[in-house]
């Protein structure tokens, strides 16, 4: 089975490689550090899984998954993340991710994972089963549900303490964009300032 591994930080890279190399019948064959990598990797190397950070420069998060789905349907693509599962495994799941998994739990659970979505399962944790059965049987969708992807991503940012201009930087838009998008962001979530989306994401554990 060959795996193709991302993180933007070379010490977590070195220590998936390392975990991956004790198993039978897995194989590391291409390495990245940015989204941006990733899809060059995946266009010059034969793979099975790809296991990736959620949060990298250039493409990262849902957007990767979207472009790596839409180049490789029939690909598995789990999401390694440091961020607690009720704040993006929804969103990954549905851009067409086979998995989310916390890097905490990556020790003792990242083999099975890789695993169950190289035979076209799905992997969530049991407390992200039991989240979602919760979600599901309460029938009430969360203002934030509401929004685009990227919408999401520039309003966690802000709710993160990231200012306009940072965030412009971050994602390669304009500093007029994030604005707009900050605008969006308020009115379907029937706020007014940053403030106002800060409380709400600490009240919905979206931020630390």
């Amino acid at each position: 089975m060959k795996i193709l591994i991302a993180d933007d930080h070379p010490v977590v890279l070195q220590g998936l490689k390392q975990m991956l190399a004790a198993e039978s019948g897995l194989t590391v064959v291409g390495e990245a550090r940015s989204g941006t990598e990733v899809i060059d990797l995946s266009r010059s190397v034969d793979w099975d899984v790809a296991v990736l950070d959620y949060n990298m420069s250039g493409r990262s998060g849902v957007e990767l998954v979207k472009e790596l789905k839409e180049k490789y349907p029939d690909r598995s693509v789990l999401i390694l993340s440091m961020y607690p599962e009720e704040r993006f495994a929804v969103r990954v799941l549905s851009a067409g991710a086979a998995g989310y998994l916390t890097k905490e739990s990556a020790p003792t659970e990242l083999v099975n994972a890789i695993r169950r979505v190289a035979g076209g399962g799905k992997y969530v944790s049991p407390q992200l089963a039991e989240w979602l059965a919760l979600e599901l049987e309460s029938g009430r969708k969360p203002l934030h549900e509401k929004l685009s992807d990227r919408e999401y991503r520039v309003m966690w940012m802000l709710a993160s303490g990231k200012a306009v201009r940072e965030i412009a930087a971050e994602l390669h838009l304009s500093p007029n964009t994030v604005s707009t998008y900050r605008a969006r962001v308020l009115k379907k979530m029937h706020m007014k300032t940053t403030a106002e989306l800060m409380h709400y994401a600490i009240r919905h554990q979206l931020v630390d």
